[in-house]
């Protein structure tokens, strides 16, 4: 049996340990297996875990649910995906509360170069699904992973547009990967499998209870470089996705609609608040997040005459490697926390060495 996974497994099982709590420990110990046997003391220690932290984690002795999933994993050839593993989606890294462990099953690159989140209602009007339609469609020439939340309405015909477009489509789902929810998608998420994926954060036997589904919003919105809102009410899940989409940092984009339709409400009050990007189609997307750029001349040497930090330079020889490149790549690859590599980038623009694009892209000036 995979003992490191098994440890994994149990440490999002804790009491009292979260998601932040558990990625600081990892970030400080280094894998599962080494925070459960530190000392006490040494758990005390660490800020914002203390005392109460520290004995739920030395008290722990309920490896028998982590057993049974490592055999489920085993037995359905689902691929576990932990902080540290080289294929985590870099993308969540740099949310504060990304979840330590995800359970995948599929074929999508989950780092892929550029993924679009599409959420809505779950009763769309003819209006949202033809938008929805055209929009994933005007996708598919660059090939871009689409992502949803396998819900009724504007999930559904996104992912499906996906695949009718040739396009991989991952969904995020609120539960373990025992279940398909809806279970009239059971056809779907197996074609999904076959052409993306499924990705959760739940173990087996995680019923889709209605507390679990602002954490899958989490990955909807923290996987994407952008999401798109189209058609949503006032309140609901669409909603509190695109507030986690503006919290990470996330480019957010709303279809607008009627003033006096109630399914374009939440878009119309996004829009309206600058929560949201007013776009109409796909090439307004495409065109903000600077995804329809032909290719340039080759670049030219260029000789630099001024001093830079160390940090500076990690991020310039980053940036030298291709035309242009994403903020969640720029952290993921410098290895620096995101408030140093932010603050080298800063120095950086001042300087007029790099110039920021939209949709939180950096190239080289």
């Amino acid at each position: 049996m995979n003992n490191d996974l098994l440890y994994q497994i149990a440490l999002t099982l804790v009491p009292n340990i979260g998601d932040v709590h558990a990625k600081t420990l990892v970030n400080i110990f280094g894998d599962a297996q080494s925070i459960f046997k530190a000392k006490k003391k040494e758990l005390e220690a660490i800020e914002g875990i203390g005392t109460v932290r520290a004995n739920s984690i030395k008290a722990f002795a309920d490896f028998t649910s982590s057993e049974e999933e490592v055999k489920f994993i085993e037995k359905y050839k689902i691929t576990p995906l932990f902080l540290t593993d080289k294929n985590y989606p870099k993308r969540l890294l740099n949310c504060y509360d990304s979840p330590p462990l995800l359970y995948y099953r599929g074929n999508a690159d989950l780092n892929t170069s550029k993924i679009v989140s599409v959420v809505g209602t779950r009763n769309c009007s003819d209006y949202g699904k033809a938008v929805c339609e055209k929009l994933v469609e005007g996708l598919a020439a660059l090939n871009i992973l689409v992502l949803s939340g396998l819900a009724f309405g504007i999930d559904t015909i996104s992912h499906k547009a996906a695949l009718k477009n040739n396009l991989q489509t991952v969904g995020a789902l609120a539960h373990g990967l025992d279940r398909i929810y809806p279970s009239q998608n059971k056809t779907l998420a197996k074609q999904m499998t076959e052409q993306g994926g499924l990705l959760t954060h739940f173990m087996s036997n995680t019923l889709p209870d209605r507390q679990n589904f602002p954490k899958r919003n989490r990955l909807v919105a923290g996987m994407c470089d952008a999401l798109v809102v189209i058609e949503s009410g006032i309140k609901g899940g669409s909603l509190i996705t695109a507030e986690l989409a503006n919290s990470y940092n996330k480019d957010v984009f709303a279809i607008p609609g009627r003033t006096t339709d109630s399914k374009s409400e939440g878009c119309n009050y996004l829009i309206k608040a600058n929560k949201a990007a007013l776009i109409n189609n796909a090439a307004d997307l495409l065109e903000n997040m600077c995804w329809n750029e032909t290719k340039s001349s080759p670049k030219k040497q260029r000789a630099l005459f001024i001093e830079l930090t160390a940090d500076e330079k990690i991020i310039l020889d980053i940036l030298q490697q291709k035309e242009s490149t994403q903020i969640d790549e720029l952290y993921f690859k410098s290895g620096l926390s995101s408030s140093a590599a932010a603050s080298a980038l800063l120095m950086l623009e001042m300087q007029n060495v790099v110039i920021s694009l939209p949709g939180k892209i950096y190239k080289l000036a």
